[in-house]
């Protein structure tokens, strides 16, 4: 990765268009205009990748060190926001809000924060239960506030969940009464049937 960049470029690179030449997870390389980025992804990001040759544009975050400048790129503002989420939190680095995202997908991650469920972070490598514990507890209340669309590229199901949950949230409905409905969600519902089945679920409550 180039280095030795001006602070005001440091600020301003956000997003990368161009020719996605290698895949060696977490890192893929991808030129663009004449440069080549080496850039870390989440495996969520990771599989969902184009093929060799082929164009690519990637959102990023640069992170930098004393001894090393590290360019982090994600396909959706999701990946990208919860990232950042995760680094804001005391003693979280870059690698390991990377293993959060590799190991569980937005909507995921968003579910177990409004249940408060540290046994699905426990499962991703590096994460005991007090680090579980303190980041569930960090985030609480931030993942809802995440962009429309932001949860692209999660699987078909937990992508309705998220974009649910998210709704319920909007209109009023705490996390865990949000959470609890969306869980009762049926496969292959739609987005509006889904609000609307979730909305029912939550006036029998």
């Amino acid at each position: 990765m180039a280095r030795g960049w001006p602070d005001e470029l440091r600020i301003m690179i956000g997003r990368i268009a161009g020719t996605l030449i290698e895949k060696n997870p977490p890192e893929v390389l991808v030129e663009a205009g004449g440069v080549g980025y080496e850039i870390d992804v989440p495996m969520s990001t990771f599989y969902n990748l184009p093929a060799l040759g082929e164009r690519v544009t990637l959102l990023t975050h640069l992170t930098i060190r004393d001894d090393a400048h590290q360019l982090f790129g994600f396909l959706t503002p999701g990946e990208r926001q919860a990232f950042r989420e995760l680094i804001r939190i005391a003693g979280v680095g870059s690698r390991t809000a990377l293993a959060v995202l590799s190991g569980m997908s937005i909507g995921e991650l968003a579910q177990a924060v409004a249940l408060q469920e540290s046994g699905r972070l426990t499962k991703v490598p590096g994460i005991g239960k007090k680090t579980a514990e303190r980041l569930l507890l960090e985030l609480k209340g931030k993942l809802g506030a995440l962009p429309a669309g932001a949860l692209g590229g999660a699987a078909p199901a937990t992508e309705l969940g998220a974009d649910v949950l998210r709704a319920l949230l909007a209109l009023g409905y705490s996390e865990r009464e949000a959470a609890v409905a969306v869980r009762q969600l049926p496969a292959g519902t739609s987005l509006s049937d889904g609000i609307r089945i979730a909305l029912k679920s939550l006036a029998k409550a």
